[in-house]
């Protein structure tokens, strides 16, 4: 027996009564075979609880009661609970069997939660029942809106649809129990969009609901969209979602032109290719549903213009097909139809998808310049012919018809060399030279015809034909040599010659050959002329020697035979050879038959040459290496001498940071331009100063270094110049105090320099400076 909280509990515990009323009004069933069967007694009866979610109450809800049969109320049953949430989420009172929710239960979470319980003893803990096992359902209650979860929704759907048509479908779903109560059944409903939309309350899905919607007129429409739960009743909760729809192109507008007469001019000065003018017809379709073609359709200018589509901007172009001239025709008329490339048969009643209009062409009158008659020129004169010979003329006319006079000229670029000349208001052209047709056969030129007073010049091509004239001698096509045999017999071919001619050879023309008159008497060679423009070289003797004579040379008179008739002589040279017997040529040089034996004077006198100036080469090699083993400067041991150099310069001491003065050690003289020379000699000695010489016991060092630089000033054949650089600062605070060894003769000195006189005669005069004060002094 179990008891339950609410209507719920009650009406599942009167069903479980019920039942066990029914069970045990009928204890027996008999068997098949008459058997009597009992049916056994069950101590727990129950199936499942339920509990309201999101309870907020202030006390923990009261789930159900267990309470099992063999509980006698003494408090010796106690009872177990189990399984999900068992002890956290539900509890049970050990003693009466009561259990309740501890928290706030979510369906969304959990839907449902499986216990099993158990009686036992309170005192042992035996199990008193077998464990049961039973769920508590959490009951559903509306407490999720519905969502929209991949919305903001894109959608597209052509211009002009049906009535009807299907845009998308758009669902919305809600996390509460679709099985329970009416939580989850929604229902859709459109709150923006209307009326150019609808929605199906069931489905969710979109359809148009206005016909003939025009891209043209407007192109995006925003949606709102709603899904309420509770089947749509008041007290549902709802959820939106937006739906932009966009319209997309069809072909539904055909090409228009603005205006029904266009104008446009050409000059015709224009050139074919050019543009004339552009006309657009307007369609407001996108793609290619707005593609435009163009095309002539009438009028008088259909075979002089043309019109192409420019896809970029979905203009017509018309451009010039043949030129136009102002004074044969001014204006021209056209009929354009401008017409979609792309029909869609859905619309193809609403056409027709086309339009025309009208195109008047005005040609304008330009300044042209003059033309020419013939649109070349071709025209011969003979070459060599005196300068003015007339060559042919030009004529250009004045294509105004101002008939303003003509000017001609020939551009130099044409006719560099100035060959020709034309006359600037007739255009007779003439030679200013003769001409050589074979240095230059044609000649091209362009002769250019202006009006007066006007810029724009028009140019003619002219060729001219140089005519030939037999001016030019034949003469051998290649220089000849003919090779004949030591032994040839008489009469015997040796050779063929031909001749060419610079001038134009005429048809039946042919060149005459014949020996020369000052070698008609030759007993060697004979020619016979062949009329076909060559010649045969026979042998008339036998018995040629290369030792008597190994080159003959044979004059030929070559004749053209025309008017004038010209001719020259050609010379043929024949070489005598060494032959065999089958009169196989083995050798024409006659040098080795005068050549001495042995070396040439000249190749003996070369390699003499080379021997000599080989010797030459090491004898210098052997005195430079003589030269570097000897000594640059030899020295001898008695004249082996020390170099004491003196710095008479001092320092001025620590504190001393003036720098040395270079000026002081220039040459007095060399300032004033003169130097002396210590190269050579002096021519003459400067005069001594007068007054001796301090004796070398004086003890007067300032007259014997005044004295030593007087003598040194005058000598030229001294050093340039000496110096002494006196110091005069020494520095504050120095310890060391005076270095200069020039102030020691003014002071007392305690040192002893009798060391001086064993140095021997190279110090004797600082022995007697020192030693002689130190025996001064010893005296007194």
């Amino acid at each position: 027996m179990w008891e339950g909280l609410g209507l719920q509990v009650f009406l599942v515990s009167l069903g479980a009564v019920l039942c066990s009323a029914a069970a045990s009004s009928a204890p027996l069933e008999r068997g098949k075979e008459g058997q009597v069967l009992h049916r056994s007694k069950r101590g727990w009866v129950w199936n499942q609880f339920f509990v309201i979610e999101e309870y907020t109450g202030p006390d923990p809800v009261l789930v159900g009661r267990l309470h099992s049969d063999v509980d006698a109320g003494d408090g010796s049953c106690r009872y177990i609970l189990s399984g999900e949430g068992a002890g956290t989420i539900f509890v049970i009172d050990d003693k009466t069997g009561n259990i309740h929710a501890t928290k706030t239960l979510d369906r969304e979470e959990q839907a449902q939660y499986t216990l099993t319980a158990q009686a036992v003893d309170r005192d042992t803990n035996k199990p008193l029942e077998p464990p049961s096992e039973f769920i508590v359902k959490v009951q559903d209650i509306n407490d999720n809106p519905p969502e929209f979860l991949h919305g903001p929704y894109y959608a597209r759907v052509p211009e002009m649809s049906n009535v009807g048509t299907s845009v998308m479908q758009v669902t919305a779903t809600d996390a509460d129990d679709p099985t329970y109560g009416n939580s989850a059944r929604l229902v859709y409903s459109i709150l923006q969009g209307q009326p150019y939309f609808s929605v199906e309350s069931q489905t969710g899905i979109i359809r148009t609901a206005l016909p003939n919607m025009d891209r043209e007129a407007r192109q995006e429409y925003d949606v709102v969209i709603q899904a309420k739960d509770m089947g749509g009743h008041m007290g549902g909760l709802s959820g939106t979602t937006e739906v932009k729809i966009t319209l997309t192109d069809v072909n539904d507008n055909p090409p228009k032109f603005p205006q029904s007469v266009y104008a446009m001019t050409v000059s015709e000065d224009k050139v074919p290719g050019e543009e004339v003018g552009r006309l657009k017809a307007k369609d407001p379709d996108l793609a290619e549903n707005g593609l435009v073609s163009y095309r002539f359709v009438d009028g008088d200018g259909m075979t002089v213009f043309e019109i192409t589509t420019d896809t970029d901007t979905r203009e017509g172009v018309i451009k010039l097909r043949k030129p136009v001239d102002y004074e044969t025709k001014k204006a021209y008329t056209l009929r354009v139809e401008a017409s979609n490339t792309h029909v869609d048969p859905r619309f193809i009643a609403w056409g027709p998808y086309k339009d025309t209009a009208t195109v008047k062409v005005t040609v304008e009158d330009a300044d042209e310049p003059p033309a020419f008659i013939a649109t070349s020129y071709n025209f011969e004169v003979e070459e060599n012919a005196p300068n003015g010979t007339v060559v042919g003329r030009v004529h250009a006319k004045d294509t105004d018809g101002a008939g303003n006079p003509v000017r001609y000229m020939i551009p130099r670029y044409t006719d560099v060399e100035q060959f020709f000349s034309v006359g600037p208001e007739d255009g007779i052209i003439r030679t200013t030279r003769p001409l050589d047709r074979e240095t230059q056969p044609w000649h091209n030129i362009s002769v250019s015809a202006t009006e007066i007073g006007r810029p724009t010049l028009h140019r003619v091509r002219v060729n001219i034909k140089v005519k030939d004239v037999n001016d030019n001698a034949p003469e051998f096509a290649t220089h000849y040599e003919v090779l004949v045999c030591e032994n040839v017999s008489p009469g015997k071919l040796i050779g063929t010659v031909s001749a060419v001619d610079k001038d134009e050879i005429g048809h039946r023309q042919y060149f005459h050959f014949s020996i020369a008159p000052e070698a008609v008497n030759n007993q060697n060679f004979s020619l016979k002329d062949n009329r076909d423009s060559t010649a045969s070289i026979y042998v008339t003797r036998r018995g040629f020697s290369r030792m008597t004579q190994d080159v003959y040379f044979l004059p030929i008179e070559i004749n053209d035979n025309g008017v004038p008739p010209m001719s020259s002589t050609s010379t043929l040279t024949i070489r005598v050879c060494s032959c065999d017997s089958k009169d196989t040529i083995l050798s024409c040089n006659v040098e080795p038959y005068i050549l001495p034996a042995g070396l040439s004077t000249g190749a003996l006198i070369a390699i003499l040459a080379c021997i000599v100036i080989l010797l030459a080469i090491v004898v210098l090699f052997v005195a430079l290496r003589r030269q570097k083993k000897e000594p640059l400067i030899v020295f001898e041991e008695e004249d082996i001498r020390e170099n004491i150099i003196t710095y008479d310069d001092e320092g001025g001491g620590e504190e001393d940071t003036e720098a040395f003065d270079i000026a002081t050690l220039q040459n007095p003289d060399g300032a004033n331009g003169f130097l002396p020379r210590k190269d050579i000699k002096p021519e003459f000695q400067y005069p001594m100063r007068p007054g001796g010489r301090p004796v070398a016991n004086s003890v007067d060092v300032d007259d014997f270094i005044k004295t030593r630089i007087t003598d040194a000033d005058n000598d030229p054949t001294a050093p340039p110049y000496d110096s002494i650089q006196i110091y005069g600062y020494e520095g504050r605070g120095s310890i060391a105090g005076s270095l200069s060894s020039l102030e020691s003769v003014t002071t007392d000195s305690d040192l002893d320099y009798d060391y001086l006189q064993s140095w021997g005669p190279r110090f004797k005069k600082l022995a007697d400076l020192y030693g002689t004060k130190d025996s001064a002094d010893d005296n007194s």
